[in-house]
């Protein structure tokens, strides 16, 4: 029957129409209002992380903006400063120690003196070698730790070695030496110097502050033997030689070659390494090269 039967939306009466009209605004109003509200609290949480967010980024860029002017500040400064002001600094330090201890030396000894009366015996290149080792010398005694007290005699004004001395080594002028034209014979008490030549008969044993010692300012590549005893027994002068021989014995060598003859820097290093260490041994290995044919016993085993 038409009147009773089911409609459409599958109400059979009144009463259902109305049923199915109250479904269906149940089911519409969690879509309609329930997602909104959820949207509304879920806004206002992500709207408190992104403040969080916000806030800790803003930190972290203040962070950086303020170290980054350290930076600045600090660049600034080196700047104002100049290239390798730490450096200089720490090289004015040295200097002035290095400096403290050379006047040590001068007022109480050792001291050495470099003999250069016999420049005339020496060729022009054997005088540039010379002023090299000079160089070499005076730049080992600066470094010691305990430094003798350098003087460079008869060194004459115009000479070929005092023209080379300055060619060849700058700031030579700024050398913290004597230099004088003056020998040492007339400088010092004949008993107190001792003459160092590789021909004398005498074992030097120790060093004595009181003492001063001469080492002969000669490179002779044509060997003129025992010029530097026979000068030393003609002012009648007291004599040593290094304890080479006692020390350290011959190696085997192509050529079967032995020289206790050493340049004037090489005597030096031996001479400040004993006054430093006491041990002729280490004196020894630190100033005379293999090529002498000489080596510490130890060494050829």
């Amino acid at each position: 029957m038409a009147g009773g039967g089911a409609t459409e939306g599958g109400c059979s009466s009144a009463e259902a129409a109305v049923a199915c009209e109250a479904l269906r605004l149940l089911r519409i109003e969690p879509s309609a209002v329930g997602p909104a509200v959820e949207r509304e609290g879920g806004a206002a949480q992500c709207s408190r992380n992104v403040l969080r967010k916000r806030r800790r980024w803003e930190r972290v860029l203040a962070a950086k903006r303020w170290k980054r002017r350290q930076e600045r500040e600090k660049s600034r400064a080196r700047r104002a400063e100049g290239p390798g002001a730490a450096s200089r600094d720490g090289g004015r330090a040295s200097a002035a120690l290095a400096k403290e201890r050379l006047l040590e030396a001068k007022a109480a000894g050792p001291r050495l003196c470099v003999d250069l009366g016999m420049a005339d015996c020496m060729t022009r290149k054997e005088t540039s070698r010379l002023a090299s080792q000079i160089r070499r010398l005076y730049g080992a005694n600066r470094r010691a730790e305990k430094p003798f007290w350098l003087c460079l005699t008869e060194f004459v004004v115009g000479s070929l070695i005092y023209e080379e001395c300055f060619r060849m080594n700058d700031g030579f002028s700024n050398y913290l030496m004597d230099t004088t034209e003056e020998s040492y014979l007339d400088l010092f008490p004949l008993d107190a110097i001792v003459y160092l030549t590789p021909d004398s008969e005498n074992v030097l044993e120790d060093i004595d502050p009181n003492k001063v010692y001469v080492l002969g300012g000669l490179v002779d590549e044509s060997i003129h033997k025992k010029l530097t005893l026979q000068r030393a027994r003609e002012q009648s002068l007291q004599t040593a030689r290094l304890p080479i021989r006692e020390y350290m014995v011959k190696t085997v060598n192509t050529k079967n070659y032995h020289s206790e003859t050493l340049a004037i820097n090489q005597v030096f290093d031996v001479l400040s390494t004993y006054y430093e260490t006491r041990s002729w041994p280490a004196a020894l290995k630190a100033g005379v090269s293999s090529g002498k044919g000489y080596a510490l016993p130890d060494a050829v085993k």
